[in-house]
Order: C-alpha cells, then sequence, then structure tokens
C-alpha cells in the first residue's frame, strides 16, 4: 500500500505544461500592451520631429544663402501651418 504518497502529482505533466502557458500568455500580453504604448507616444512626436527637421532645413537653406528672405518667409509659413 502506497498510502498518501504522490497525492499532490495527480496531474502529471499537464500541470507544468499549462503553469507555463499560462506565464507565456502573461508575458505576450505585457508586451503586445507595451508594444502599443510606444508606438503610440512617438506617432505623437513624429509629426513635431519632421516639422522641427524641416524648419531646420530651412533655415539652413536661408543662412546658406540659397534661399532668400522672402522665400524663407513664405516658407517658413507654409510649414507653420
Amino acid at each position: 500500500m502506497m498510502g498518501g504518497f504522490g497525492a499532490g502529482f495527480g496531474m502529471g505533466l499537464i500541470g507544468p505544461v499549462l503553469m507555463i502557458g499560462f506565464w507565456l500568455l502573461i508575458i505576450i500580453v505585457v508586451v503586445v500592451i507595451a508594444r502599443q504604448l510606444l508606438t503610440t507616444a512617438t506617432a505623437g512626436r513624429a509629426g513635431a520631429s519632421q516639422e522641427d527637421s524641416a524648419l531646420e532645413v530651412l533655415r539652413k537653406r536661408y543662412a546658406q544663402g540659397d534661399i532668400d528672405k522672402r522665400e524663407f518667409e513664405e516658407k517658413r509659413k507654409l510649414l507653420a501651418g
């Protein structure tokens, strides 16, 4: 007679496999949420940085003499909105 031996191992290998699956699911959900938040946050800044970059290029062209003051002002107003 074995008595109470093995009473805690009734599920065999299914228990550990389910536990690993559970934690993998939790990790995947956290990663997906983090990526979504980062994508949303960087999308808002991308528009502003492109506008700043275009303005910097415009300023450099004006400083180098590639465009005159009238053209600089026209393009700057277009970039501002």
